[in-house]
C-alpha cells in the first residue's frame, strides 16, 4: 500500500513538470506549443504572413547592440562655439526684424474708424404713411 501514494505523487509531480515547462515556452515569441496545437487543430487564430513592406523595413539580425562598444560617428560635426554665436545673433536679427514689423502693424492698427458717409437730405419725397389694410368699422 506504501507504493500507491508514492506513485500518485511522482505523476503529478512529473504532470506539473511538463505544465510548468510548457507555461514557460509560451513566454518565447517564435515557439508556442500551445498556440501551435491550438493552430494545428483549427480553434487558433490563423497566421497571417508580414506584408512584404515590413519585411524589408525589419533588420535581418533583431540581436542587442553589445554594451562597451563605440557608437557611429555622427553624420555632421557638432558646432563650433563661433558657429553658435554666429547663429545666436543670426536670430537675433531675425527676432529684431519680426518686432518691428510687428510694432508697425500695431501702428497701422490704430489708425481712427472712418467718418460715416452723409447723404443730402431730399426734402421732395415724404415718407409713406401706413395704411392699414384691415378696416374697421
Amino acid at each position: 500500500m506504501r507504493t500507491k501514494p508514492l506513485s500518485i505523487r511522482r505523476i503529478s509531480v512529473v504532470g506539473l513538470t511538463m505544465l510548468a515547462a510548457a507555461g514557460v515556452s509560451g513566454c518565447n515569441g517564435s515557439f508556442n506549443p500551445v498556440r501551435d496545437v491550438a493552430t494545428a487543430v483549427g480553434a487558433g487564430p490563423e497566421v497571417a504572413a508580414t506584408p512584404d513592406f515590413v519585411a524589408r523595413s525589419r533588420p535581418a539580425n533583431l540581436e542587442y547592440m553589445p554594451i562597451g562598444t563605440p557608437t557611429v560617428e555622427r553624420p555632421t560635426p557638432a558646432r563650433t562655439a563661433d558657429e553658435i554665436k554666429a547663429a545666436e545673433a543670426e536670430l537675433d536679427a531675425l527676432r529684431s526684424r519680426n518686432e518691428a514689423a510687428g510694432a508697425a502693424a500695431a501702428e497701422l492698427g490704430k489708425t481712427p474708424p472712418p467718418e460715416p458717409v452723409r447723404l443730402p437730405a431730399n426734402t421732395s419725397q415724404q415718407p409713406r404713411q401706413k395704411t392699414n389694410s384691415k378696416r374697421t368699422p
